[in-house]
């Protein structure tokens, strides 16, 4: 064997991640609030870069209709935007009559030429007051209900250790050792303060809280007393226990059950929770002409932009320096590639919702029960795409059906064997069939699970034990023998 060095010629391919490419992935598995903040990032970075302030789109544009097309025939939104534009961020619903809308910002005028504010209700008393948070809300009422300096110094000490769910980590005798207080005086000014609104705050646990709750409403009997002793018996589901220690019948236990359901056990949490997120949805499913279906994208989730190309050829014969110029074209190459990416974004969601639609059309007609298996590469393989990208495409992203707005990756279920070789069914609508099982099972007819499987089973469902216990835990239902003991108390 020769030891002697030599030169060797050899080809090789390596696919290269550039930035642009890494940013265009990016953009397609980002969410429509993370897009809209590059693109405003990118609006003030850019000076050829720019919103589009033309009229909106026309009513045909970025949708599919039913019946829905193959994956190759899918509407291309690059070509309905040749002039490198996307469908307005603000834009109203493809279908508005533009010839009958009212401009809400344009107030109206009378006979005289002027504006009739006599008509305008967006006066001064319509304009809301700015909501109080919890401090300030018991702060207030702590000023009107102590008028002595030492009371409000011990309240004003309880107001800064409540927490958010409206409980005090400590207890009386260390407030009062530390402000040099007699104990008494201390709890008797937390017990005036648990009457605050909302009712049960400075509380030390559960069973405390809910206990100012009752008195409260006066309905705290000794019954109730022992009820809220035993709160882990209730935890449990043991309601024929706690009818011995209440010394009530089962109606009465019920009754007692319903009461304290209907409290609050975290009253501060409730006062400060932040409204919940609206879920926009990128794409938009209605009912189309012939009993179809149509698909379109959401305008406002889109960003309108488009290259100012008019201040390109400007800039570009102002431009002297090789620094400049390469400066400028830099810019005009960033700004036409974001509103192609911004394109290939639209066309590709649109054409996977699509194929999602046709695929699941039994469930947007018929519910839940309809659902079929699907996977990403059942779409991938028919949209001409690689899973991956699918699986991009459906992150953060959310349609608007007449069922509800769902997330897109919710129409991808796991697939269950059918008994003696049937169609499959989706793990979603299995899981549905066993929460509508449990909730329609009689008080002296509970289901176990192996009862479950029998049933499903015979609806051609093979499915094993442990799948169907798995499932039940994750929709929060509790074993039979749990069960047997709530439903053996009438409601």
């Amino acid at each position: 064997m020769s030891l002697a060095p030599r030169l060797d010629l050899r080809h090789s391919q390596q696919l290269v991640m550039t930035p642009q490419l890494r940013q265009a992935i990016k953009l397609l598995q980002s969410s429509n609030i993370e897009v809209a903040a590059f693109v405003e990032e990118e609006l003030e970075r850019n000076p050829l870069l720019e919103r589009d302030e033309r009229e909106p789109p026309g009513p045909d544009a970025g949708r599919s209709t039913d019946p829905l097309p193959a994956a190759a025939e899918a509407p291309d939104a690059a070509e309905a935007a040749r002039s490198d534009v996307l469908p307005a961020e603000n834009a109203a619903p493809l279908d508005t009559e533009w010839d009958n809308v009212y401009d809400a910002g344009t107030p109206p005028m009378g006979s005289g030429g002027r504006a009739d504010f006599e008509d305008d209700l967006s006066g001064i008393e319509a304009m809301a007051a700015p909501e109080k948070n919890l401090r300030e809300h018991l702060a207030e009422q702590l000023r009107l209900t102590f008028s002595d300096a030492r009371d409000r110094m011990i309240a004003a000490n309880f107001l800064a250790l409540v927490d958010a769910a409206g409980r005090l980590p400590v207890d009386s005798a260390t407030v009062a050792a530390a402000l040099g207080c007699e104990e008494a005086v201390v709890e008797a000014v937390r017990a005036r303060m648990q009457r605050f609104d909302p009712v049960g705050m400075f509380c030390r646990d559960l069973r405390e809280c809910l206990m100012v709750q009752l008195q409260d409403r006066n309905r705290y009997d000794p019954a109730m007393a022992a009820l809220l002793d035993n709160l882990e018996m209730l935890a449990r589901r043991d309601l024929k226990g706690l009818q011995r220690v209440c010394g009530v019948d089962a109606e009465d236990m019920a009754e007692m059950v319903a009461e304290l359901r209907r409290l609050d056990p975290k009253p501060g949490a409730s006062f400060d929770a932040p409204p919940a997120p609206t879920l926009v949805p990128d794409v938009l499913l209605r009912r189309g002409p012939g009993d179809g279906w149509v698909v379109e994208l959401n305008p406002e989730t889109l960003p309108r932009v488009l290259v100012n190309r008019g201040f390109h050829a400007r800039a570009v014969v102002g431009v002297k320096s090789r620094d400049e110029k390469a400066w400028l074209a830099e810019r005009f190459q960033t700004a036409s590639w974001l509103v192609k990416s911004l394109e290939q974004r639209a066309t590709t969601i649109l054409k996977v919702a699509s194929e999602i639609v046709r695929r699941q059309d039994g469930f947007f007609r018929h519910g839940i029960a309809h659902l079929r298996p699907l996977i990403l590469r059942d779409v991938a393989e028919e949209v001409g795409m690689h899973e991956s990208t699918v699986s991009r495409v459906t992150s953060n992203k959310a349609i608007a059906t007449p069922r509800g707005t769902f997330e897109l990756k919710y129409f991808f279920t796991t697939a269950i064997a059918g008994t003696a070789g049937g169609d499959s069914v989706s793990a979603e609508a299995v899981r549905h069939r066993i929460k509508a099982m449990v909730d329609a099972e009689a008080a002296d007819d509970i289901l176990s699970d192996d009862a479950i499987v029998e049933r499903l089973r015979a609806e051609g469902v093979d499915i094993a034990r442990r799948t169907v216990a798995k499932y039940r835990d994750a929709l929060r239902i509790p074993s039979s023998v749990q069960r047997k003991r709530e439903k053996a108390v009438p409601a």
